[in-house]
């Protein structure tokens, strides 16, 4: 019956330490996808910044661009321009060279000469006032070759500075519209990369979750078969073993679950029995279910998490708001900052006992004052 119990035990403590072991890796994934979370949520501010600048920079763009088609136009009138300068200055320049072949090839008279040929003074006055015309024309035609020469110049000096700012302007705009173009792309590259991080991570954290489950059902099965063990073998202990309260222990000193308890005391009792006569060790059984040796609040976690009442191990203190008020009628709890200890179907489970007896279970003697009292619900 030892080593049933025994068998049993250790059964039930290597599926607990596996289901210890998948529920830290399931936390530390949960963790992980928490904190990759938090990174997307950074990347999508950044992306969100970065849509604002974006925005911004596109609003630039736009003057750039109205700013650019305003100099284009302008460049275009410039030229319309100058072309309509070259082409007065063109006529000038022919009307003047008309002027200089004719008074070249005429041979224009002088002052004298018109006098002496005039018939009569209305002639001389018509005469004179002709050649002031002429000469007037040809200062006229001179000042406005000058003019159109003049224009053409600065015209063309203008056309020259609308042309470079045509440039700077253009180059402005592919430089800008090539930073936003890949300030999007590096987001998004990151963006991606942090998702499928995140998938991956899921994946493993749904993938051991699965694994947790399959672990938590043969530690329930297992439970109920050492459950079933211990009601049979309580069944077979002579009547000389009979305890107090109708409870039985057998001869090795290991308590025995009465008749009707429920399968989770059984299961409880049956944990407190492979620990029993373990050394008191501080700290242990809290880093990990399997130990060489457990403290106070040690072992009444890896006896209650055998009975599937406590997920992970607590401290003394942690006992104090744990399962419901008051005492129950299977299990009372007692603890305080400094010691827990707890009654089993009458049975006092405590490392004080062990002190002075070698095992964890006695009877009576337990202390009360400064402790709370609590129990599992239901028990």
């Amino acid at each position: 019956m030892l080593a049933l119990g025994g068998s049993a035990a250790r059964s039930a403590t290597s599926l607990q330490n596996q289901i210890a072991s998948a529920r830290t890796a399931a936390g530390d994934l949960r963790a992980q996808i928490e904190s990759e979370s938090r990174r997307i949520e950074d990347t999508a501010g950044g992306l969100a910044a970065a849509r604002r600048r974006l925005d911004s920079i596109q609003t630039d763009l736009d003057a750039r661009v109205a700013a650019l088609r305003r100099t284009q136009g302008a460049l275009l009138t410039s030229r319309n321009r100058l072309i309509a300068l070259e082409n007065r200055l063109h006529v000038a320049t022919g009307a003047l060279a008309a002027n200089l072949r004719a008074s070249y090839e005429g041979a224009s008279p002088d002052l004298m000469t018109v006098i002496l040929n005039a018939h009569g003074f209305g002639s001389l006055l018509e005469q004179v006032g002709f050649m002031a015309r002429v000469a007037h024309q040809d200062a006229t035609i001179v000042g406005l070759t000058r003019a159109a020469r003049s224009a053409v110049r600065l015209e063309a000096d203008r056309l020259g500075a609308l042309e470079a700012r045509d440039r700077v302007q253009a180059t402005a705009v592919l430089r800008r519209r090539n930073e936003v173009a890949g300030l999007q792309a590096a987001l998004l590259r990151v963006q991606s990369r942090q998702l499928a991080a995140r998938a991956q991570t899921t994946v493993r954290y749904h993938a051991v979750n699965g694994r947790l489950g399959v672990l938590q059902r043969r530690a329930a099965a297992a439970a109920a078969a050492a459950a079933r063990a211990a009601a049979r073998a309580a069944a077979a202990v002579p009547s000389g073993n009979a305890g107090v309260a109708g409870i039985s222990i057998n001869t090795g000193g290991m308590v025995q679950p009465p008749p009707g308890a429920p399968p989770a005391v059984a299961r409880v009792i049956a944990a407190a029995n492979a620990i029993a006569t373990l050394p008191y060790v501080w700290g242990g059984g809290h880093g990990s279910f399997q130990a060489n040796g457990y403290d106070c609040s040690g072992s009444i976690s890896y006896a209650l998490a055998a009975g599937g009442l406590l997920s992970s191990p607590l401290v003394s203190g942690a006992f104090e708001s744990w399962g419901a008020p008051g005492p129950g009628r299977w299990i009372t709890v007692y603890a305080n900052a400094g010691h827990a200890w707890m009654e089993v179907a009458g049975w006092r489970f405590d490392t004080v006992a062990l002190a002075t007896g070698g095992t964890r279970w006695s009877q009576g003697g337990g202390e009360f004052s400064g402790f709370v009292v609590r129990h599992p619900p239901g028990l």
